[in-house]
């Protein structure tokens, strides 16, 4: 699964080009968007209820998710207008990193909304994740992939995008088959995540 990943070709793309071909590509008559989520521990600078979180302000975070609620709502009635299904699935590591127990709750948010997110264990890959693990990846149709790249502070630093046609549809085949396995958003949650006791962060 992902074998050929490694070696595709790609463009690299910095933050600015990588959202505007993003957008270009997303309203240029696709119908499915997947995004496989695998890191563990990012920074969303500007997001207010990251700050909070980050800060060490808990209950402030997770009420100023409430924030992108409007946002969030439009986004979904976007992709209805498109006519694109959109689909996350999020890989969770044991024990739960703060930033992924954080995350969870606007994953929560966003499902509430009508986004459809799966949840999958990490463990369950292992024999998956070998050599590497599964990529970071959002697949726009069959049209164009993208390996969502960080720094190493854990800051969004723009994209690798792939274009070709034979490599995207191994991608989505492996997201299909790891999307199957992944836990329903709120079983895992009320599991998981809904009992653990309020991180200690240190940004």
């Amino acid at each position: 699964m992902f074998d050929s990943f490694p070696s595709g070709t790609f463009e690299r793309m910095e933050r600015p080009a990588y959202h505007a071909d993003f957008r270009r590509v997303y309203e240029s008559g696709i119908h499915h968007l997947n995004k496989l989520e695998r890191g563990q521990n990012f920074k969303e600078r500007g997001f207010a209820s990251w700050e909070a979180f980050a800060a060490g302000e808990w209950n402030r975070a997770l009420s100023l998710t409430q924030e992108k609620r409007d946002v969030y709502a439009r986004q979904f009635r976007d992709a209805a207008r498109l006519g694109i299904l959109e689909r996350r699935l999020r890989v969770v590591e044991f024990p739960v990193t703060p930033y992924v127990q954080w995350e969870l709750y606007v994953l929560r948010l966003r499902v509430e909304l009508g986004d459809n997110i799966r949840v999958l264990d990490a463990r369950e890959i292992s024999d998956i994740e070998k050599d590497r693990p599964v990529p970071e990846v959002v697949i726009l149709g069959d049209v164009a992939m993208y390996e969502v790249l960080y720094d190493d502070d854990g800051n969004a630093a723009g994209a690798n995008r792939f274009t070709d046609r034979a490599l995207i549809r191994e991608t989505s085949a492996g997201f299909d088959a790891l999307y199957e396995r992944g836990d329903d958003f709120h079983d895992f949650f009320d599991r998981e995540i809904a009992p653990l006791a309020p991180p200690a962060v240190a940004y």
